[in-house]
């Protein structure tokens, strides 16, 4: 009979207890968490390509860059003589010239010029000066420059009495440039040229001329522009037409013949110096210039005063 009534004791127990316990939820799937990438890192989009960022580069900056790359002119070894760098010089080029903490570069302008101001976009971080070397016609002017530090650049400006330079500075941690000069092409070539004119003008206008055959019988008449001729002569074979000095500064006029109807034709002839040179005689010719308002000057061969004979 005792059994019963502790079992009975355990069933009423076991009652209470779960009246009293809270519910149960029901059981809910859930995800497992993701962990976030770091805000800093890139993402690599999905497919494994990579994602790139193009910098904005203005118009106007892109075509001032390019602009200056095209004009800047680098050293190289050919340009060495012993240890200066001697570049072409152009207007309107770059020169770019490296330098080294430590080191003073020197920038020699051509003899004679005379310096006249140097302006540099940093002069806190570079020491710039100028001296000279030589006397007289020699007298050489140098600018002098010199970084503080390795990574620095910079540009300056020198103005002459006959042209500007436009350099570039770069201050490296290795070699430095000793000194870098120029040849001047275009001083060159007229320099040249004027020493051709000036030997053309001392030669004789023709070799083996006999001066008892000369020949100065002709007359100039017409317009009088500037370049009209002081005169005219032959020496049998060849007939010369003398020019005033300044005739090469100015248009010159074409000469043509005339025959005894009138008709005019172009004729061959050299130039030399102030001179015509036409291989052949003639008895009559005109030099003519302009179109709406033609200048024409005659040319007639006389003998004596009167008509000469035709030439052949």
């Amino acid at each position: 009979m005792k059994r019963p009534f502790a079992c009975s004791l355990l069933a009423s127990a076991s009652l209470l207890l779960e009246a009293a316990a809270p519910p149960v939820p029901p059981l809910v799937k859930t995800q497992p968490a993701v962990p976030l990438a770091p805000a800093s890192k890139p993402v690599r989009p999905a497919g494994g390509t990579h994602r790139h960022v193009h910098r904005y580069v203005a118009p106007a900056d892109a075509r001032i860059g390019s602009a200056n790359s095209a004009a800047t002119q680098e050293p190289i070894v050919q340009g060495f003589l012993n240890a200066v760098q001697v570049y072409p010089y152009a207007d309107g080029a770059i020169f770019h010239v490296y330098t080294a903490p430590g080191r003073v570069t020197d920038i020699a302008l051509q003899p004679g010029e005379a310096l006249g101001s140097v302006a540099a976009g940093d002069t806190v971080r570079w020491v710039i000066g100028d001296t000279s070397s030589g006397t007289g016609d020699a007298k050489r002017t140098h600018v002098l420059v010199k970084p503080f530090t390795a990574g620095l650049a910079t540009n300056l400006v020198i103005t002459t009495d006959r042209r500007i330079y436009y350099v570039a500075l770069t201050s490296t941690g290795g070699s430095a440039m000793a000194a870098l000069s120029w040849t001047y092409p275009a001083d060159q070539l007229i320099a040249l040229r004027q020493a051709t004119e000036k030997a053309e003008a001392a030669a004789p206008v023709a070799s083996g001329l006999d001066m008892t055959q000369l020949h100065f019988g002709y007359a100039i008449s017409g317009d009088r522009p500037d370049w009209r001729p002081l005169r005219a002569f032959d020496d049998g074979r060849q007939t010369f037409i003398e020019f005033p000095a300044d005739i090469a500064t100015g248009e010159a006029p074409p000469l043509f013949l005339v025959d005894g109807k009138g008709a005019a034709q172009l004729v061959n002839y050299r130039v030399k110096g102030r001179f015509y040179v036409v291989d052949r005689l003639f008895d009559n010719a005109e030099l003519r210039l302009g179109l709406k308002h033609r200048a024409v000057v005659r040319i007639s061969r006389t003998v004596d005063g009167s008509t000469a004979r035709r030439a052949s």
